[in-house]
């Protein structure tokens, strides 16, 4: 294995340590279908949106499909082992793009594709992020000083962390 590759490899386990913490609700050392799943709940509830609302019964069927495809098992629930095995880029190209993606547009009010600070802050403190990192992960994405993040760039910023790439969002952000 080259140095770059450990390098990669280090930086990609700590990313995924930091995410797994991220999603561990409870703190219990174990991602639950409930954990999982109750994230979606609170961008729900800070979206303001009804269950019948379109982008709600998107979010948790992408929602239930990651689950699946995470717990492997089927035991519902996930050890940071379990995780750091499954995830990476395929899987993230695949399954997670969907279900965050989906999270995304439930805060993305006017539909544009993008989020102001605001939303974006109300999605990622939905996701258990400290309101501070969220603002400072919107000020590193937001490179044009528009006050806009857009959708494609917030994923590629996630998928580029998990994987131990550079991502100046990742970094502030966990």
């Amino acid at each position: 294995m080259s140095p770059t590759t450990e390098t990669t490899t280090a930086a990609a386990t700590v990313a995924r340590a930091r995410v797994f913490a991220m999603m561990d609700a409870d703190g219990d050392k174990v991602i639950t279908r409930h954990d999982y799943l109750s994230r979606i709940d609170r961008a729900v509830s800070a979206a303001g949106r009804t269950e019948d609302d379109p982008l709600v019964v998107a979010a948790r069927t992408e929602g239930l499909k990651a689950w699946g495809a995470m717990d492997a098992n089927g035991d519902d629930k996930l050890t940071f082992d379990e995780y750091d095995a499954w995830v990476g880029a395929d899987k993230f190209d695949n399954v997670c793009r969907f279900a965050l993606g989906s999270l995304f547009d439930l805060v993305d009010a006017d539909g544009d594709g993008a989020l102001d600070k605001a939303e974006f802050t109300m999605l990622r403190t939905a996701l258990n992020n400290s309101a501070e990192n969220a603002a400072a992960a919107f000020d590193a994405l937001d490179t044009d000083g528009d006050g806009r993040v857009r959708r494609d760039a917030y994923l590629a910023s996630i998928r580029a962390y998990i994987v131990g790439d550079s991502s100046p969002m990742g970094e502030v952000l966990y």
